[in-house]
């Protein structure tokens, strides 16, 4: 799941995305708001965590023209206002919660989980694919009965297959879903990532191929035969 943050104290900024990076989810970070509005008119977003008070375009403004605009995705207001008239203020604007700074990062958390649920509909709390399943309340990854010792990258890249089910993923699709702007690298980088997956998965007991290749287009999800 990939996150933009926009908040214009950095070391609020650094700390919420060394949180958010250490919990499994891709972040990338801003610090005025029309940077954020330039970038999400290129790249996509599960969830955005928006300050309110920001240089260039304030977080009130930005969401606004988010939502008129037709951007449907979770935003998550960040400001220091605690007032009742404040919180109308943003949740009129379009945000979808509203978290009063100094705030808890686990709660920070907390928040983030319930909108993507949210998001996501009938998204059920455990991913599960046949004999693969994929707790993120936990981010713990079994294959059968057995815990699989995934790298970061490794475990998001498998939540975003999970996430999508049969669909196909070119490696220049997963670098964008995956991998910050400023950090993306080759597209060889993510053959290099499903290939350890595939073998961390095959020393489970899963088929060499869980992790599909179709030929010309990308990767997707391969359901096991079944039994006859």
């Amino acid at each position: 799941m990939k996150i933009l943050v926009v908040e214009d104290d950095e070391r609020i900024s650094d700390a919420v995305v060394e949180y958010l990076s250490d919990i499994h989810y891709a972040v990338e970070a801003v610090y005025d708001g029309q940077s954020a509005w330039d970038l999400l008119d290129v790249f996509s977003y599960d969830l955005i965590l928006l300050d309110v008070m920001l240089p260039e375009m304030d977080g009130i403004t930005l969401c606004q023209r988010l939502r008129k605009r037709g951007c449907d995705i979770p935003i998550l207001m960040l400001t220091a206002k605690d007032t009742l008239d404040n919180k109308i203020e943003g949740l009129d604007a379009g945000a979808d919660d509203y978290l009063v700074k100094p705030f808890e990062l686990d709660e920070l958390s907390a928040r983030i989980r319930a909108l993507l649920r949210r998001g996501a509909g009938s998204l059920p709390p455990v991913l599960t694919w046949e004999k693969l399943r994929l707790d993120p309340s936990s981010c713990e990854v079994f294959y059968q009965d057995e815990i699989l010792p995934l790298s970061p990258k490794e475990y998001k890249l498998l939540e975003f297959f999970l996430r999508n089910g049969r669909r196909v993923f070119s490696r220049a699709q997963i670098l964008e879903h995956l991998w910050s702007f400023e950090q993306v690298p080759e597209e060889a980088t993510v053959k290099a990532h499903i290939r350890g997956l595939r073998q961390k998965l095959e020393a489970a007991g899963a088929p060499h191929d869980l992790i599909e290749t179709v030929y010309g287009l990308g990767y997707r999800l391969k359901e096991e035969p079944q039994q006859v």
